[in-house]
């Protein structure tokens, strides 16, 4: 039965949002990690583009479509907070990490960090990263019962360690690697206390591993005047001179670390899985890649992998690393004659964005040719497509992960073709960031 959110004051001109609880107890968290787009289909039909329900624990509200991502992500006027809305989640583990920051603090953390994703910057992580990545795939047709999942996901882990880092994790690679796997799984937890055993205590004991790690790298890289991420943040400054504290670079790498190697990993597997199924695209990328004539691309040669980037896009849309993000109102907020009261906790759905019928003909269809120049359907609005979200908190990383994604999916096509049974469906695992249930097997040929 719906019910408004709260009460609104009888002067006022806006109206109370409508909504629903859902289940006792667990409201709608269940449903939404099992079928979000189902669930937020019959929200949106039903509601409209705000809703509010039940879900761990809290009363959320819901901002759906393409207006309410400008809206939230824009955020004239300072009226939602980050911080408050993702410390919730992930707080306990990606403590003080950018996108936790807010207003002129994440301004000023965001103007120092930008120096190492610069243009230059960025030509160098891609240098180091094409003889690696080749090093990194050569083995895989020689792994039994190959699954995508683990072995993109160990690639990425390594290039994100060099590149940041600036050197090979050597013999911590598991528990660093199984550190950063439990912070981002304790977010979804639904018991959030330090139960032994479980998601949360896993998460809070993962942070020490991460903490203690890149503590102990400290002293060096302070030391050191070399190239990687770790290094650019220990020495980056402000021109007023004003550089991070020893708390402010190991919370940035904890935090840049998971998401330059999580992110790419989804969004690998997910472009693994659709040109499985559709193998004449896959056979249309590598003939892209084969007339660059290179094993290793240069950050010239980005622009030129046009099928790539528009089949990377498209798996951006079909699989939204990140598919919600949430806020907090500092103030009472007015939306589309609805009063938003200070203090509520809300969401906007970047995942279920990309499969409303309204703007994608077809959504569930992998059509990479949506991004061509012709076509440019991610134009109807301009926050139809927000996978890296937008605004001040728009991914600092983004086009690092389009170099990577770019410069891995080059070098696979060059030496392997892989294929799915014609009747596979990739299940998602969806309590967590989006990745494949199974690990997605596929069949790998080396060419």
């Amino acid at each position: 039965m719906s019910q408004p959110l709260s009460t609104v004051p009888a002067t006022s001109h806006l109206k109370a949002i409508p909504g629903d609880r859902g289940l006792p107890v667990i409201g709608n968290t269940l449903a939404l990690m099992r079928d979000p787009i189902g669930v937020m289909r019959q929200r949106y039909d039903r509601y409209g583009p705000i809703s509010w329900t039940s879900s761990f624990g809290l009363r959320i509200v819901q901002m759906i479509g393409p207006e309410a991502n400008q809206f939230v992500m824009l955020n004239r006027g300072d009226l939602f907070s980050n911080h408050d809305g993702w410390d919730f989640f992930i707080g306990k583990f990606f403590h003080r990490g950018i996108m936790l920051l807010d207003f002129d603090e994440h301004k000023w953390h965001r103007k120092i960090m930008q120096q190492a994703f610069n243009r230059d910057v960025l030509k160098g992580y891609l240098q180091r990263m094409g003889p690696n990545i080749e090093d990194g795939i050569q083995h895989w047709e020689q792994v039994p019962d190959f699954h995508v999942l683990s072995a993109v996901k160990q690639l990425t882990l390594d290039l994100a360690t060099d590149v940041f880092m600036g050197y090979e994790l050597g013999p911590e690679a598991d528990a660093v690697n199984t550190a950063f796997i439990d912070t981002v799984r304790a977010g979804t937890a639904l018991v959030r206390f330090n139960v032994p055993g479980g998601r949360w205590a896993r998460g809070l004991k993962g942070r020490k591993v991460l903490e203690s790690f890149f503590r102990k790298g400290l002293p060096v890289k302070r030391a050191s005047q070399d190239s990687d991420l770790f290094s650019v943040l220990c020495h980056a400054k402000t021109e007023e001179g004003q550089q991070f504290t020893d708390d402010d670079v190991v919370n940035h790498m904890i935090f840049l670390m998971m998401a330059a190697h999580d992110t790419s990993t989804i969004t690998l597997c997910t472009l693994f899985y659709y040109l499985a199924k559709n193998p004449e695209w896959q056979e249309k990328l590598r003939e892209e890649s084969r007339a660059l004539g290179k094993t290793c691309i240069d950050y010239e040669d980005l622009a030129s992998l046009e099928g790539i980037g528009m089949a990377m896009k498209e798996a951006l849309r079909l699989c939204s690393p990140v598919p919600s993000m949430p806020r907090k109102t500092v103030k009472d907020v007015e939306f589309n004659g609805y009063l938003i009261p200070k203090g509520s906790f809300i969401t906007v759905s970047p995942f279920f964005t990309h499969y409303m019928e309204e703007i994608w003909p077809e959504p569930e269809k992998f059509d990479p040719e949506r991004f061509s120049e012709e076509r440019r359907e991610d134009k109807v609005h301009p926050y139809a497509w927000v996978p890296f979200g937008g605004g001040a908190h728009k991914c600092i990383g983004l086009h690092f992960a389009e170099m990577q994604v770019k410069a891995i999916l080059h070098q696979v096509l060059l030496n392997y073709r892989w294929s799915v049974p014609a009747d596979y469906e990739m299940p998602l695992d969806l309590t967590s960031l989006p990745v494949p249930g199974d690990g997605l097997p596929v069949n790998l040929e080396r060419l």
